[in-house]
């Protein structure tokens, strides 16, 4: 009886030391109430990624993102402050703290899934390959043998990897700081095609009067998320929360419309 209750007092013991520590755990993430106390609430992106994030006439950050952002921190009552990186070094700026998130056509794939906790994809997105409207190119095989760009550390890296094909039968690579240097290279005839987010390139024909079509093909699908520190759990469901609030009572689509004409958002489809 006596080795009973030892056993039983040793088990009781274990239980509330798991029971302490999963508490303690949880109480360690106070990603959410970090940017509460101190105000603010540290986007990271790619200041040149319209209709997502970029500047204006004015050098305003603007954008869809910037829209969305903006009303989450309002719900959440903290001031939103746009901080552009190097697209490249995105994940280290978010690891060493200088950003909160990244919030700026951030495609989820499996490595950065490892690597980070995401927000449920919010944006449907295709890679697909920009070409001048003179070229006459219409599918991805006539790029046989020609130069494409596309923005470093981009998923237009990972979108050429997945199609090893096409990649094999192209000439050569080239690597951008970002989409509009890619772009206006494209434009003077340095590359051939850029492959980018097919949000991207239809602004810059719409919006910015580009003489470029997008192939027929495209290169890879892919869907937008808000990536965060992967222990900074708190954060990334109040975010997440209040996306799914601006879809209820209509505010998502609102957005939507002023940027695409069309509802956008996948959340809860």
């Amino acid at each position: 009886m006596k080795r009973l209750i030892l056993t039983l007092t040793a088990l009781l013991c274990m239980c509330s030391i798991f029971a302490f520590g999963k508490k303690d755990k949880s109480s360690n993430d106070n990603s959410l109430a970090k940017i509460k106390e101190r105000g603010t609430f540290i986007l990271g992106l790619d200041d040149s990624f319209p209709p997502y994030g970029y500047r204006d006439e004015d050098n305003n950050i603007v954008g869809y993102d910037i829209d969305l952002a903006a009303e989450v921190c309002k719900r959440l009552g903290v001031k939103l402050v746009c901080q552009p990186i190097d697209w490249n070094a995105k994940e280290m700026e978010l690891n060493t703290g200088n950003i909160d998130c990244i919030w700026n056509g951030f495609t989820i794939n499996d490595e950065r899934l490892a690597a980070m906790a995401f927000t449920a994809a919010y944006v449907d997105n295709s890679q697909i390959v920009a070409v001048r409207k003179d070229s006459g190119y219409k599918k991805l095989a006539d790029l046989k043998g020609k130069k494409i760009g596309l923005q470093a550390g981009s998923s237009a890296a990972d979108a050429l990897d997945s199609a090893p094909e096409f990649k094999a039968s192209l000439k050569d690579v080239v690597e951008f700081k970002d989409n509009l240097t890619a772009l206006m290279d494209l434009e003077v005839k340095g590359v051939d095609g850029v492959i980018l987010d097919i949000g991207v390139a239809q602004s810059a024909i719409k919006k910015d009067g580009k003489a470029f079509v997008i192939l027929d093909e495209a290169v890879a699908s892919e869907q937008y998320g808000v990536g965060f520190r992967k222990n900074d759990i708190a954060l990334r469901d109040a975010v997440q929360a209040e996306l799914e609030a601006m879809v209820k009572d209509g505010t998502m689509k609102k957005i939507d419309l002023k940027w695409f004409n069309e509802e956008k958002s996948v959340i809860g489809k």
